[in-house]
């Protein structure tokens, strides 16, 4: 037979001794893979307890769906909450009024400060300098008046000088009077001659020229006495400037001290010792410790039923974990775009509608301001309560909703999209 023939190498198989424990072995785990695999005790049904959970988790649901649909047609539906809102206050800007480099900074920035603690000193040198100046004209016009108030007196004493002369020369022309009178009754009886005549009359002619002179002294000195009050009436206007002078000098010393008007922080200082001061230059801002509000931008589809007096809730993102109630204070008479740097122009172009926001003047209450955490810029969120409108209805302050499918329904439905 050929060695490759299937009975060769069964026969060779079969000649080749096997150990007994080998077989057996090998018997053994073909004998265990026979037997058959015992069955595991069938579990208990579990059903109804499946059941009972689930009745549960769908009244639950259905319980906290009805509570949400009941909050929302109490409460929700008269509340308008926005994020857009921001803590503001009435900074004050620091800057100098007058020109001068800065000499000293007693207060660092961040610090606070009180009501009239100085902030910035200029050098005041040369406002010294000018206020003294300002004072020495000031007696120098003094001074002037004194000397027309003099020379009025002299002129006063003038003029009784030449009504004591008028009243001389007024008697003197009486005895000329006279005289000449005599003269001609002497010349008429051919008792004096001609000559005593022509004296006398002479005498009289002088004397009326001496009265007329006279009466022309008293009254170019009382227009003497009118001519010095004149001036010193325009001595006492030029005094009166060059004591407005020295007010105007006096203050622009004043203005080289620059206080803190109100209580706050002093921020953003942005001069240094030695620095040129420039008038209307910005120096310093000031953040007062009171006065804090907050600025919300609702939508424009927000607003109807928003209304000075009503009351918000307000919650601060430094402040997580407390609300406060606030009042809305005014709302803006246009949109923020409005007064923007460069407001939208809508006649060129394409356009696309945006919905506006409309600034919301809100007061915080003084428990807020007085807990120290609110700093002007910070992030709230207010919800505005449209039932506390006064004088006003809550049903009425939200308007009714438009009918599906009309222009101002798909307008408000779009609005809201964006």
């Amino acid at each position: 037979m050929s060695k490759h023939d299937p009975r060769t190498a069964e026969a060779a198989r079969d000649a080749v001794p096997v150990a007994p424990a080998l077989r057996d072995g090998a018997e053994a785990p073909a004998a265990a893979a026979r037997a058959p695999e015992p069955q595991a005790p069938a579990k208990p049904k579990r059903s109804g307890r499946r059941k009972a959970i689930l009745a549960a988790l769908g009244l639950a649901a259905l319980g906290a769906g009805g509570y949400e649909g009941w909050h929302y047609w109490t409460v929700g539906r008269f509340m308008v909450e926005t994020d857009d809102a921001y803590v503001q206050s009435d900074i004050t800007l620091i800057s100098s009024r007058v020109q001068g480099y800065v000499a000293a900074l007693p207060v660092d920035e961040n610090t606070h400060v009180k009501a009239g603690d100085v902030l910035v000193q200029l050098d005041d040198g040369d406002y010294r300098i000018a206020l003294a100046t300002a004072r020495s004209r000031v007696a120098t016009a003094d001074r002037t008046l004194a000397r027309i108030d003099a020379q009025i007196e002299a002129a006063r004493a003038a003029i009784d000088q030449a009504i004591a002369g008028q009243h001389a020369a007024e008697a003197t022309l009486k005895n000329a009077s006279i005289s000449l009178d005599r003269a001609k009754d002497l010349v008429s009886r051919k008792v004096a001659a001609q000559a005593q005549l022509d004296a006398a009359t002479e005498a009289y002619d002088t004397a009326s020229a001496n009265l007329a002179s006279t009466q022309a002294a008293v009254e170019s000195a009382r227009a003497q006495v009118d001519v010095l009050a004149a001036q010193r009436a325009e001595s006492e206007g030029a005094k009166h400037e060059l004591e407005l002078a020295v007010d105007q000098a006096e203050r622009n010393l004043d203005l080289t001290t620059l206080r803190a008007p109100v209580d706050g922080t002093l921020a953003n200082l942005a001069v240094e010792t030695g620095d040129l001061a420039a008038p209307g230059a910005r120096l310093a801002a000031l953040v007062p410790d009171d006065g804090y509000y907050i600025e919300a931008n609702f939508k424009e589809t927000q607003m109807p039923g928003v209304a000075p007096g009503e009351r918000v809730e307000i919650t601060f993102d430094a402040l997580p974990d407390r609300s406060f109630e606030g009042t809305i204070a005014s709302t803006a008479p246009a949109t923020g775009s409005i007064f923007s740097l460069l407001p939208a122009e809508n006649a060129t172009g394409n356009f696309t509608k945006v919905v506006q926001r409309v600034p919301v003047r809100i007061e915080i209450p003084m428990e807020a301001q007085e807990s120290g955490a609110l700093r002007a810029g910070l992030s709230a969120i207010v919800s505005v309560d449209l039932r506390t409108a006064p004088g006003g209805d809550a049903a009425a302050a939200r308007p009714a909703s438009a009918p599906a499918g009309t222009p101002d329904a798909e307008a408000a439905r779009v609005a809201s999209a964006r």
